[in-house]
């Protein structure tokens, strides 16, 4: 049958903007590592010599990478005046590191699911898994980068908030387990917040936790440790509150996890789970927010749980009634959507 040209030239002016912003995410690692984008934060309109002088970079390689930038709407350019410039919403979100919108660890998980490809591509072909571990360092970085954020913004002031009776809990002192800590971002913001608590982060990758545990003690934080164990042999006595950040997704068997945390939670205790935003029917989640999720999911966390014991394959876009048939599952009767984002629902889950 002959072709559309028209959709089929709009399907390829698609196409050209997906190669700009694939390239793209090298040049931004580029800009956040060399200081490129926190020195023009700061500086107003450059020339391509100023910023390069600012940096200690060569000037014709910043150069090329400013017409880049340029073209993707990352800085403005002034044609008349030759200068660049960092606006201040894209200086927030590319330059300053405490801002909730700070987004280059994101990049950062690209580049290392770029790097892993090969062995993703084996696992379509035989049905295996790829563990969290087999992964390219890089994702380790860039996922808590990624991620703490976010926590920052939102963890604290707005999500433990809604949790009935926690906050007093947790100002008084609890105890409290953070299953899946990664690189105890989580742990540590929850740790600062609450001295009076004592708080546990659990992971089953060895290298992340020993960055948790430095990462603690430069913070000077006390009242936060850190222990290998998989979600389903966290141990200690009974929880206060339990927290899972962005991880039981990835979980070979949430159900068994879901167990193991019912069995080490107060009969008054909490379970806060926070996953990524997913509507029960796959077709509401064709937009941006969920196919970075769906992609993700395909990199990363779908053979993560593939590679672990029953291999569920929740992916991250299971959705809110999925979830709570494995919460069920798991002996959890009480469940409720007690706060979200764009990008996450918080559960309140008790026994």
């Amino acid at each position: 049958m002959p072709l559309n040209e028209d959709r089929l030239n709009q399907f390829m002016g698609k196409v050209v903007g997906e190669l700009g912003a694939a390239m793209n995410a090298a040049l931004v690692l580029i800009g956040e590592q060399l200081g490129l984008y926190k020195a023009m934060a700061s500086a107003g309109p450059v020339t391509p010599a100023q910023l390069a002088t600012a940096t200690r970079t060569d000037e014709r390689y910043v150069r090329e990478w400013l017409y880049a930038q340029a073209a993707g709407g990352f800085v403005d350019y002034d044609p008349d005046a030759r200068t660049f410039n960092l606006p201040d919403e894209q200086a927030f979100a590319l330059a300053q590191e405490d801002s909730p919108a700070y987004i280059p660890g994101a990049f950062q998980i690209i580049s290392a699911v770029m790097k892993d490809t090969p062995k993703i591509l084996e696992a379509f072909r035989t049905g295996e898994g790829v563990g969290w571990d087999e992964h390219d360092s890089a994702l380790f970085e860039g996922t808590e980068r990624f991620f703490r954020p976010n926590y920052a913004a939102h963890l604290v002031t707005e999500w433990l908030p809604t949790l009935e009776g926690v906050v007093m809990k947790l100002e008084a002192g609890a105890r409290v387990a953070d299953v899946g800590c990664g690189r105890g971002a989580s742990t540590i913001l929850m740790a600062q917040a609450f001295p009076r608590s004592s708080f546990i982060g659990f992971d089953y990758h060895g290298p992340s936790i020993g960055w948790a545990r430095r990462k603690a003690a430069r913070a000077g934080v006390s009242n936060a440790s850190f222990a290998v164990a998989s979600a389903k042999d966290f141990h200690g006595e009974p929880y206060d509150l339990v927290t899972f950040f962005d991880c039981f997704h990835d979980m070979g068997d949430p159900v068994g996890a879901a167990r193991h945390v019912h069995d080490m939670i107060k009969s008054d205790g909490t379970w806060m789970l926070v996953e990524p935003f997913a509507h029960d029917q796959p077709e509401k989640n064709m937009n941006p927010v969920g196919r970075v999720y769906y992609c993700a999911s395909t990199m990363i966390c779908t053979p993560a749980s593939r590679a672990q014991e029953v291999g569920a394959c929740m992916g991250t876009q299971a959705g809110e009634a999925a979830t709570r048939r494995v919460l069920a599952e798991g002996g959890f009767s009480r469940s409720r959507r007690a706060a979200e984002t764009p990008f996450n629902i918080v559960y309140e889950i008790r026994p």
